[in-house]
């Protein structure tokens, strides 16, 4: 899957998550830019990718991502 279109689907799952209609994902972002960004939504926001992309995240996956361009990376190599 491409990135352009992770990214589209992440701006969908994010605007959800956090409740901001105003997100837009970028491969720099991290939980420091958004507000609502905690670990509860985190969780919440790792399940609908998951369902989303159809794909399992490992937790030791999730421990290495720093940053949504991480994510974007992560999905990319799970949805070839």
């Amino acid at each position: 899957m491409e990135r352009n279109e992770i990214t589209e689907k992440l701006n969908a799952i994010f605007r959800e998550v956090f409740n901001d209609q105003n997100i837009v994902v970028n491969d720099e972002m991290t939980a420091e830019d958004v507000e609502t960004w905690d670990s509860l939504t985190n969780m919440l926001m790792i399940s609908n990718v998951e369902k989303t992309f159809g794909i399992k995240i490992k937790l030791r996956e999730i421990n290495k991502l720093n940053k949504v361009g991480d994510l974007i990376d992560l999905i990319a190599s799970k949805t070839v």
